[in-house]
């Protein structure tokens, strides 16, 4: 007699079957329903099926369609090239950036990374991840990082036309090093590859922003700078950019934050952000981040993430900040002043400190520099800094901001405390570039000895006066152009290596004061006409190369 256990599992193991039995037949029924009984398709009826019909119903725009009809014209995507670095064999000097980089500053860590040690932890592939999560504008560059290893690094941006005669606002990151920059507008063809040339008029490195310029022949659209302080957190914003190289990518969300600092110490001082969760991706450094009118009340340039893509927090340089380093940079300086007295001084300090000191607001001066006009008016370490003309400081983002905004050459009342005692004096403003000009820009030794020349800075070639046995093969006296910057205006010229120039603009260049004497003259926007002859072909005579500056 079989127990009550083995009955169940008889059981059991027969619904089973039962089960894959339907299961089976199920299959097997649709097999015959669809191929019929003998294996041949049958013919699936659908003449009482309705044909689909697009049904055009008006939505009413929203502000983010008008906004992106209207400012989309205006905003560029910019493209940079790099040029592979040569070697002294090739015949030029190791030139590959449009400028010097002096004072190159650690991009700094993330905000929220709890690294406080001295900036010796966090090297090699963590400095990288911050580099690339903050300095977004274009893909991640190679080991070698600016074309040591023969070739042309690309990066990608975002920009906005400020100006109907070509002049445009993007990051300073999007178009450092770059010996080529390239713009494409909105209405140029895809098959246009790269875009119209540009060219930099100026940089900011401490708000990370820069002008670039297009040549055109009609006038471009143009966007319209807001007021970044009257914006609220809780705004709606749209973005525009080319996130990826995805030209007018659209994107919006609101204003999360106002006045963020996402570096500390000097880096920061001139970045108070506005923090925004509008998806911004690399590709979109230099583009606008807009209000409900269409206006321009930031310029997206960091990004806070852990993937090296977007995670709901970006920042933007406010529009009041953009618009006055954008009107040094138009200058005839092409620089951003900045007034400094030549003091150095530590932020977040405790609270313990304001008590034991008697102070409630203030900055304590942890240094001055010397020979700065802090030194001249007799302030000295630990004095405690506590009004400028009769206004009270809060704190050293306050102070900076204050002195920031003074004209070199300008004075101001101090108001500080010494041992516990009030005391004022009279403090000439500095230029900040100048004042830390040992601090910042240390001047590395030459390894030739030689003195950059007018050439070398403005059109990017190194001359020497040509040697007696040259002067004779050409018969004539000139300068024997040495070394070309790729990238650079001689380059892009055709200039090169080994060629005499003889006359710039018609003047006479026979020997280098000469040369240097007519060039130093030259301006952004002249015409730039040389006669050149290659003494290894002197019988071709005189080749005319020229160009717009």
């Amino acid at each position: 007699m079989k127990s009550l256990f083995e009955r169940l599992r008889s059981r059991r193991l027969a619904s089973v079957f039962i089960l894959l039995a339907t299961v089976s037949a199920a299959v097997l029924a649709g097999s015959y329903a669809a191929h019929g009984v003998r294996g041949q398709e049958t013919q699936n009826s659908s003449t009482n099926a309705t044909p689909l019909k697009v049904v055009t119903t008006p939505t009413p725009p929203n502000d983010f369609v008008r906004i992106a009809k209207a400012v989309g014209p205006a905003v560029v995507n910019i493209n940079t090239q790099t040029l592979p670095k040569q070697s002294d064999k090739g015949g030029r000097r190791n030139f590959h950036q449009f400028r010097s980089q002096p004072n190159q500053q650690n991009p700094g860590q993330n905000p929220g990374d709890g690294d406080q040690d001295n900036g010796q932890q966090g090297q090699g592939q963590d400095d990288f991840q911050n580099f690339f999560n903050r300095f977004f504008g274009g893909q991640a560059p190679g080991p070698d990082d600016g074309g040591d290893n023969g070739e042309v690094q690309e990066s990608l941006g975002s920009g906005f036309i400020v100006d109907a005669k070509g002049y445009i606002i993007t990051n300073d990151h999007v178009i450092d090093k770059a010996d080529k920059i390239y713009v494409k507008l909105s209405t140029d063809p895809d098959t246009q590859d790269l875009g119209r040339p540009a060219r930099v008029i100026g940089f900011d490195k401490a708000t990370d922003l820069a002008v670039i310029k297009i040549d055109t022949s009609t006038p471009l659209p143009t966007v319209k700078m807001g007021n970044s302080d009257t914006a609220q957190v809780g705004d709606w914003v749209e973005a525009i950019g080319s996130p990826f190289a995805l030209a007018q990518t659209v994107t919006a969300g609101i204003i999360s934050a106002k006045n963020r600092t996402i570096e500390q110490g000097v880096p920061g001082q001139f970045q108070h952000f506005i923090q925004t969760d509008a998806a911004i991706n690399p590709g979109n450094s230099g583009g606008p981040l807009l209000n409900m009118n269409g206006e321009v009340i930031g310029v997206n340039t960091a990004i806070y993430t852990q993937s090296a893509g977007y995670q709901g927090i970006g920042f933007a340089m406010p529009s009041n900040t953009v618009v006055d380093v954008y009107n040094d940079l138009i200058g005839s300086s092409h620089k951003v002043t900045r007034g400094s007295i030549g003091i150095s001084f530590k932020e977040g300090l405790s609270g313990s400190v304001n008590r034991v000191y008697g102070f409630k607001n203030g900055v304590i001066v942890s240094g001055v520099q010397p020979g700065g006009p802090a030194d001249k008016a007799g302030l000295e370490d630990g004095d405690i800094i506590v009004a400028v003309d009769g206004r009270s400081i809060k704190d050293g983002d306050d102070l900076v901001n204050e002195i920031a905004s003074r004209r070199p050459g300008s004075t101001i009342r101090l108001g500080y405390i010494r041992d516990g005692k009030p005391k004022d004096t009279t403090v000439t403003i500095g230029d900040r570039d100048t004042v830390f000009a040992d601090v910042n820009n240390p001047q590395p030794e030459s390894a030739d000895n030689s003195v950059v020349g007018a050439g070398e800075a403005k059109l990017g070639i190194v001359v020497q006066e040509a040697p007696p046995e040259t002067v004779k093969r050409i018969h004539t006296a000139g300068v024997i152009v040495e070394s070309v910057r790729p990238g650079s205006f001689a380059d892009l010229q055709g200039l090169e290596p080994g060629l005499v120039i003889t006359h710039v603009n018609r003047q006479t260049t026979s020997n280098k004061d000469q040369f240097d004497a007519v060039v130093s003259k030259l301006k952004t926007g002249d015409d730039v006409v040389f006669e050149v002859i290659d003494p290894h072909h002197p019988e071709q005579g005189i080749n005319y190369i020229g160009g717009t500056l």
